[in-house]
C-alpha cells in the first residue's frame, strides 16, 4: 500500500467499491446484507473461513427479528429461535423475588418480543443469504493489515490465507472486527471503561432429552452471595449457565470438564448431557469514545462490549449496523449531506451507554456478594412489589433514542420504536413492513381524525421531495386520497399508539425509530420541513457528496 493516499485515489477515478465491511459475524453479516439489498457496491472480508461452530450470543429481540425480516432472512433463521419467556430471580434463601417476562399479545412489533437462539446456524443463514446480492462480494480468509484514508476515500491492504497481498479502495469502511478489533488500533481510537470487570465462566450443554425434566422450566438468576449464577433455557435441548468465578479461581482451570461438572452438580452430571462449550470471560463495560474517524466507522463488539445481563450484546451490534447503513445509503445516493453520518455515533453511543448503566445497576443488585446486604436486597425487592413477586418486562429496560437525527419539537413518542401490527391493504394482509414497505414513512391517523383533501395533497407533495412514503391508517383500509396508500389494522395497536402519544401523524425513519410526531397538518408539515433541513443543511452540500460517492 502506498504511504501517500493521494497516489491511491487517482483524481476523477471512482473507488473500487463504495463500502468495505470488515468482519462477517452477526453485525458485519447484517451490514453486508443491508448494503447488498440497497445495491451498494460492497466488499466484505473476514479472516475466518467458517462460522464459529459453538454458541456465544444466545438472545435477540423483536426489533432485530424485524430487521432480519426486512432483508428477507427471518424465515431461514426461525427454526433456530425459540421464545424467551419467563426468567425468575431467586434470593439468598432460594425464595422467588420477581419474574422478568415479555409483553403480551398482540405483540407490538409483530414478533415474540424476546427470543433465544443458537448462534452458529443463524450466522450461517445470514452468510448464505448474502450470496443473493449481486453488488456484494465476500472474501473469507482475508484480513486487513493496513489502512489509510484521505478526502477521497479509504485504501486497505488485504492479506489472504496464502499470504498474497492486495489493495482495495472504498468510499467508506464499516469495522465489525470484534472486541479485539485491529482496525480500532490502526485508526487510533480508544475505548472508555465504564467500570465493570467481573470473571465468569459460560457453559453450554446439549441435554439428553430424558434429562430435561430435571431442569427448571424457566430461565433463572440465582442471586446467591456465595456464587451468583444464571441459567438460560435455549432452543431445543440447548441449556446455558453463566457462573461467577470467585477470587483465586483460575479462569482456564475452571473451563476444564471436571471443574465444569462440579459447578453444575446441583443440576446435572456428565452422564446427562454433552458439554458443548465452556469458556471463561471477563465481562466488561467498554464503549468507544469516537465511533468513527473520517470515513471509517465501527460497529458491534469493535465499538462496545457489555455484560450479558438482559442478553443485549448482539442486539446492540445489529442496531449499530442498521443505524449506520441506512445513513450511508442516503449519503452515497446524494439524498443527504455527509453530516448525517455524525448522528451515527451520537445516537448509538448514548443508547449503548444508557443501557450499559442500567445493566450495571441490575448486575450490582443481582450479584451482591455480601450476605447481609443480599438479604436486605431481597427484602427491598419484595417490599417494592407489596410482598408478592412482581413481573416486569425486558422491553421496559431498553431505552429510546434521545439524541441525533430527531425532531427538535421533542413531542411525545420521538425517538421510540414505531410498532408493526398486522395490517390489511390493497396489496394484501400481513405485517406492516411487508405490506406497506420500509424506508422513510409518514403515517397519518385517518381513522380517528378527519383530514381535508388540501391537507393530504400538501403532505403528499412535501413528502415526495424527500422520498417519504405517505401511509394512512383508516377504517377497513378505505382510501382517503389517490396519492396516499391506505391500510387498516385488526388489533388496534397503532390506534392505541396514536392515542397514547396525542398524535395524529408520525414520521418514521428507515430503522423504524420515530423522527417526530404531529397533531395536525401544520405541525406535520413543519416536521417534514425540519427533516429536509437536517438532511440537506447547506444548498451547496449535495454536489460535493455526489463527487465523493462517485
Amino acid at each position: 500500500m502506498p504511504a501517500d493516499p493521494s497516489k491511491t485515489h487517482l483524481s476523477g477515478k471512482a473507488n473500487d467499491v463504495q463500502v468495505v465491511v470488515v468482519g462477517f459475524g452477526p453485525a458485519g453479516a447484517l451490514a453486508a446484507n443491508l448494503l447488498g439489498q440497497a445495491g451498494i457496491r460492497t466488499l466484505c472480508v473476514d479472516r475466518s473461513r467458517e462460522v464459529y461452530g459453538k454458541p456465544r450470543a444466545i438472545a435477540l429481540d423483536h426489533e432485530i427479528l424485524r430487521i432480519l425480516d426486512n432483508i428477507g432472512v427471518a424465515e431461514a433463521v426461525s427454526p433456530h429461535i425459540a421464545p424467551f419467556d419467563l426468567s425468575e430471580h431467586f434470593g439468598v434463601d432460594g425464595g422467588l423475588l420477581r419474574r422478568i417476562g415479555m409483553v403480551g399479545t398482540p405483540y407490538p412489533l409483530g414478533y415474540t418480543p424476546t427470543m433465544v437462539f443458537t448462534q452458529p446456524p443463524l450466522e450461517a443463514a445470514l452468510r448464505e443469504h448474502a450470496r443473493r446480492w449481486q453488488s456484494l462480494e465476500v472474501r473469507l480468509g482475508t484480513q486487513v493489515t493496513a489502512i489509510v484514508q484521505d478526502e477521497h476515500g479509504v485504501a486497505l491492504e488485504l492479506r489472504d490465507a496464502a499470504g498474497s497481498v492486495g489493495r482495495v479502495t472504498a468510499d467508506y469502511v464499516i469495522a465489525c472486527d470484534g472486541a479485539s478489533s485491529s482496525l480500532r488500533g490502526m485508526v487510533g481510537l480508544t475505548l472508555d471503561d465504564l467500570d465493570f470487570d467481573e470473571p465468569w465462566v459460560v457453559i453450554d450443554l446439549k441435554v439428553d432429552a430424558d434429562k430435561l425434566g430435571r431442569l427448571p422450566a424457566n430461565s433463572a438468576h440465582y442471586c446467591e452471595p456465595t456464587r451468583p449464577a444464571v441459567y438460560i433455557v435455549g432452543p431445543g435441548n440447548h441449556r446455558r449457565w453463566e457462573i461467577m468465578l470467585l477470587d483465586g479461581e483460575d479462569p482456564r482451570e475452571m473451563e476444564r470438564p471436571e471443574r465444569v461438572w462440579q459447578l453444575l452438580s446441583r443440576w446435572l452430571g456428565p452422564d446427562d448431557a454433552i458439554l458443548w462449550r465452556a469458556a471463561s470471560y471477563r465481562f466488561h463495560a467498554l464503549v468507544l469514545r469516537e465511533w468513527g474517524r473520517g470515513r471509517v466507522f465501527f460497529a458491534g463488539d469493535a465499538a462496545h462490549q457489555q455484560p450479558p445481563i438482559l442478553g443485549q450484546g448482539m442486539c446492540q451490534g445489529m442496531r449499530d449496523a442498521t443505524n449506520l447503513v441506512w445513513k450511508l445509503q442516503a449519503v452515497i445516493a446524494s439524498e443527504a449531506d455527509r453530516s448525517l453520518l455524525d448522528s451515527y455515533g451520537e445516537e448509538r453511543s448514548l443508547h449503548v451507554r444508557e443501557l450499559i448503566e442500567q445493566i450495571k445497576q441490575i448486575g450490582a443488585v443481582l450479584c451482591e456478594r455480601d450476605p447481609d446486604e443480599a438479604r436486605k436486597r431481597d427484602a427491598r425487592i419484595l417490599a417494592e412489589s407489596g410482598g408478592v413477586p412482581a413481573t416486569i418486562t425486558r422491553q421496559s429496560v431498553i431505552p429510546p433514542l434521545r439524541a441525533g437525527l430527531l425532531s427538535d419539537s421533542a413531542r411525545d413518542g420521538t425517538g421510540s420504536l414505531f410498532p408493526q401490527p398486522r395490517v390489511m391493504a390493497a396489496a394484501g394482509e400481513g405485517l406492516l413492513d411487508r405490506v406497506c414497505g420500509t424506508g422513510w414513512r409518514l403515517v397519518i391517523d385517518a381513522e380517528s381524525q378527519r383530514w381535508e383533501q388540501d391537507e393530504l395533497v400538501a403532505l403528499s407533495d412535501a413528502s415526495r421531495g424527500l422520498g417519504i412514503t405517505v401511509l394512512a391508517l383508516t377504517r377497513d383500509a378505505e382510501s382517503v386520497s389517490p396519492a396516499i396508500r391506505s391500510f387498516g389494522e385488526r388489533d388496534g395497536i397503532l390506534a392505541g399508539w396514536f392515542a397514547d402519544h396525542a398524535a395524529s401523524a408520525v414520521l418514521v425513519r428507515p430503522d423504524h425509530y420515530v423522527f417526530g410526531t404531529g397533531d395536525a397538518a401544520v405541525t406535520t408539515l413543519a416536521l417534514i420541513a425540519e427533516l429536509g433541513t437536517l438532511l440537506r443543511p447547506a444548498a451547496g452540500a449535495l454536489p460535493s457528496q455526489r463527487t465523493a460517492a462517485a
